[in-house]
């Protein structure tokens, strides 16, 4: 059964241009090149939340996911580089209705 995974990351501001370069390039990369990654799309924030970005990605199955984020596939999987840009992250996982 599909996967949705929902990654949110609040970042300081400070660095917003050069985070949106790299999550652009660097993190869906990294998602859409592992095994069982279906798509991701990355969203910019909003006025109301000026801080935060998210991913959306969809995934074959949990196996697939657990592949990618590890067991514990609940925590967020920053690449190399990328952390200096996070203040806090979340991350959500949903299935298909029926």
């Amino acid at each position: 059964m599909a996967i949705t995974r929902v990654f949110r990351v609040e970042i300081n501001a400070e660095f917003r241009t050069e985070f949106e370069a790299k999550f652009a390039e660097t993190s869906v990369d990294a998602v859409m090149g592992a095994s069982g990654s279906l798509s991701a799309v990355i969203l910019k924030p909003t006025p109301w939340t000026p801080d935060e970005y998210a991913m959306i990605s969809e995934w074959q199955d949990e196996n697939a996911l657990r592949a990618f984020a590890g067991d514990d596939w609940s925590r967020a999987v920053i690449p190399p580089g990328m952390e200096r840009f996070v203040k806090a992250c979340w991350v959500h996982h949903y299935s298909p209705w029926s």
